[in-house]
């Protein structure tokens, strides 16, 4: 079964996410849903990170909830931001020192920064140490570094070991 399915979590969640993508449980439906759970984790193998699973399972619901709060947050604040005068916007880049090594979690560390509307990881340099994080309106770069840091790069080191 293992190698019909590589990934039988993803494909399950591929199947369901089709179907409601789709809005239909017909029978074509079906079938195109178990076509996709099964062809994108086969033809995905090869970029699959090697140590996916986290290490602790608490925590990690801690930081998917702590992102969502943030990002629910900032939509608000964001919304507050545009459609006010564009002069108090303060937007600028900073470059963020980051202590993860680990792929995966670089990885999740970025896609965080970028979700989370008001911030976007704009480039991570070639020895992946730094992150360079464009901000849309913020007035203290040391606070934003801090806050990245404590916030998603700390609980994301504790979850994958890097």
């Amino acid at each position: 079964m293992s190698r019909l399915f590589p990934h039988p979590w993803l494909s399950a969640v591929l199947v369901v996410l089709w179907l409601l993508l789709v809005n239909s449980i017909s029978l074509g439906s079906w079938i195109m849903g178990l076509f996709l759970g099964w062809a994108i984790p086969r033809l995905c193998t090869r970029m699959w990170f090697e140590n996916a699973r986290p290490q602790h399972g608490w925590l990690t619901v801690k930081l998917l909830l702590r992102v969502t709060r943030d990002a629910l947050v900032a939509n608000i604040q964001v919304a507050v931001l545009v459609l006010g005068p564009t002069r108090r916007l303060n937007p600028i880049f900073v470059e963020v020192p980051v202590d993860i090594r680990d792929d995966l979690g670089l990885t999740l560390l970025m896609s965080i920064i970028s979700l989370t509307p008001g911030t976007v990881s704009a480039e991570l340099n070639e020895d992946h140490s730094l992150i360079l994080v464009h901000a849309l309106n913020e007035e203290d770069p040391a606070q934003l570094i801090r806050s990245i840091k404590t916030r998603y790069e700390q609980p994301l080191m504790e979850i994958f070991p890097c």
